[in-house]
């Protein structure tokens, strides 16, 4: 695990510094997950923060969800509020070593909280992790940032690195955006590749 990024975000939320957090599912989850069907789907949603997508993700009778974050005092408090649902698996573990599988990986300010440097190894992780025609959905930074985290980037960034490994079915100005965040990001739908040329 790493430990500095692990006492940097626990820091973060022992001094409340989160101005990511919406106080509430992004918009485009909740339009996005209310049209799939199979709620047998094993879905993660690694840096999860407060995890009001893992809310929504059962008020929609999703059965198998799991939150992985780095902060243990994050992680302490959602495995306390978690701790009677059993379709809600919390871990703190570092997503970079993260074992699991599944079939969707939910991305929603985790991309944009990790190091640039980080982000071939991320794109090679979610294929690793992900099942087979399993895919990423979320929401990319489509502008960018003075220092960082958040760190942005564009769609030609994101291209470049995903293509070795995923299809492109959505990738689009994100139309379900929170307000703060209108007209910044990108929808994502990227589908894992079997062959990796």
């Amino acid at each position: 695990m790493n430990t500095l990024d692990q006492q940097f975000w626990n820091h973060r939320y022992e001094t409340e510094a989160t101005g990511w957090d919406l106080g509430e599912a992004c918009p485009a989850f909740v339009h996005y997950f209310a049209q799939v069907k199979n709620k047998q789907l094993h879905i993660l949603i690694p840096g999860a923060g407060n995890a009001y997508e893992a809310d929504e993700l059962l008020n929609l009778g999703f059965q198998h969800i799991t939150i992985v974050d780095i902060a243990p005092l994050l992680v302490t408090r959602l495995s306390i509020k978690y701790k009677d649902e059993p379709r809600v698996k919390v871990l703190c573990d570092d997503f970079f070593m993260h074992q699991g599988k599944y079939d969707i990986v939910m991305e929603q300010t985790f991309f944009c909280a990790i190091s640039p440097r980080l982000r071939e190894n991320y794109v090679i992780q979610m294929h690793q992790i992900l099942n087979h025609n399993g895919f990423i959905v979320g929401v990319l930074f489509n502008r960018s940032f003075e220092g960082g985290p958040p760190f942005g980037g564009s769609a030609s960034e994101y291209q470049r690195i995903f293509e070795p490994y995923f299809n492109f079915e959505i990738f689009e100005e994100c139309k379900h955006s929170a307000l703060p965040r209108k007209g910044t990001e990108l929808f994502i739908k990227l589908r894992k590749k079997e062959a990796i040329l």
